[in-house]
């Protein structure tokens, strides 16, 4: 596991990748217009991981002061994509830098299904067959 790790007056501070990754999820799932994250397509059906596996979907590549990251997303229907991704770049770069003090270099957004809303499908009600 490679590790971000920096050294002070009194020790050092290490942040595993896995942190980074954790951050970039949270601050994805922000995002208005963001159904979730994507595992990755698994026989051709997009795996919409709920707040248990933020770190899914999400590769980091940590150095000693920079960060890159690559999202999976899926975003839910009717929401512009273009401005999504931009506005997700934009929140996972702010709360990586804040938390992390890392520098984050590129932010790629892969936009890998549109999730629909759920209608509540009623049984239409059905006429006896016989009387």
């Amino acid at each position: 596991m490679a590790e971000n790790e920096s050294r002070t007056d009194i020790g050092s501070i290490r942040i595993a990748n896995e942190v980074v990754g954790v951050i970039a999820g949270l601050a994805a799932i922000e995002v208005e217009g963001v159904a979730g994250m994507s595992g990755g397509i698994v026989g051709g059906i997009v795996e919409l991981l709920g707040r248990k596996n933020l770190s899914k979907g999400v590769k980091v590549e940590v150095g000693e002061r920079e960060a890159a990251v690559d999202l999976s997303i899926v975003v839910t229907y009717g929401a512009i994509i273009p401005e999504v991704a931009y506005k997700v770049q934009s929140n996972v770069r702010k709360a990586i830098a804040s938390m992390t003090g890392l520098d984050v270099v590129e932010v790629n957004v892969n936009v890998l299904g549109v999730s629909f809303p759920q209608e509540d499908k009623a049984e239409p009600e059905q006429q006896p067959r016989v009387k």
